[in-house]
């Protein structure tokens, strides 16, 4: 079964996931030719390695701790922190404990 993604107007609930986190996958929420939103959902120990997105981005910590780093720096986020970042600036992620992220990337400005 595919992963639904949300239409306009439609409620996107990001609760947190509880003891559902270990087996809750990350998957978009939505994508038009302009934004994508995507939930990242991290055990603990998991690493997504330096990488550059295709826009802007802002990166907001749901649940949990991450590590974000970004032009040499360390971010420790946690539940309710937010950041961006510029069109294709390389970065990554570690989750310090279980953690979902909320992704925005902003497409239109892509470079």
């Amino acid at each position: 079964m595919a992963i639904h993604h949300a239409n306009p107007l439609e409620i996107i609930h990001l609760q947190p996931l509880g003891s559902k986190i270990g087996i809750t996958k990350t998957h978009t929420l939505f994508k038009t030719d302009a934004i994508e939103a995507i939930r990242l959902v991290m055990p603990a120990g998991k690493k997504l390695a330096e990488h550059k997105a295709p826009g802007e981005i802002t990166v907001q910590c749901l649940k949990g701790c991450i590590k974000f780093t970004a032009k040499g720096a360390e971010h420790e986020m946690n539940a309710g922190d937010m950041l961006y970042l510029e069109v294709s600036e390389p970065h990554a992620v570690e989750a310090v404990t279980d953690a979902s992220v909320l992704l925005t990337i902003l497409l239109s400005k892509a470079s």
